[in-house]
């Protein structure tokens, strides 16, 4: 089996959490960051159970995403249509977490960083 483990560059989300108007800056960071993490974790969820449709579905129609080992990817189709592939990997298992996640004041805007793990099964006769 193949192993990788990766930091992933800053992802950039777009948070459309909505807020009260008597909620403070950092109740709306916390409610954001509450967000991202549920969603995070209903996209793992989703890729390891090969779910494409789940595992795309906190893209927005103009996103980018960077396959492992693979080019950058543009729109929402061509991101759906490369998870397809990514997640077609024979064996493939992945895996991933947080390890930090910036929120703007307002609450509208974050970025997360990641760190990844993914195993796969070599091709047949390789070593």
């Amino acid at each position: 089996m193949r192993r990788a483990g990766v930091v992933l560059a800053s992802t950039l989300l777009v948070v459309s959490a909505s807020r009260a108007t008597c909620q403070q800056p950092s109740e709306t960071r916390a409610t954001a960051e509450a967000a991202i993490r549920a969603a995070d974790a209903a996209g793992l969820k989703a890729a390891q159970a090969k779910d494409v449709v789940g595992a795309t579905s906190n893209y927005a129609d103009d996103a980018f995403w960077r396959p492992p080992h693979a080019p950058l990817v543009q729109g929402k189709e061509a991101i759906r249509s490369a998870w397809t592939q990514f997640l077609g990997i024979p064996g493939l298992k992945i895996d991933w977490q947080i390890t930090k996640i910036d929120v703007s004041r307002a609450g509208d805007m974050a970025y997360a960083l990641y760190k990844y793990q993914m195993t796969m099964s070599a091709p047949n006769g390789a070593r």
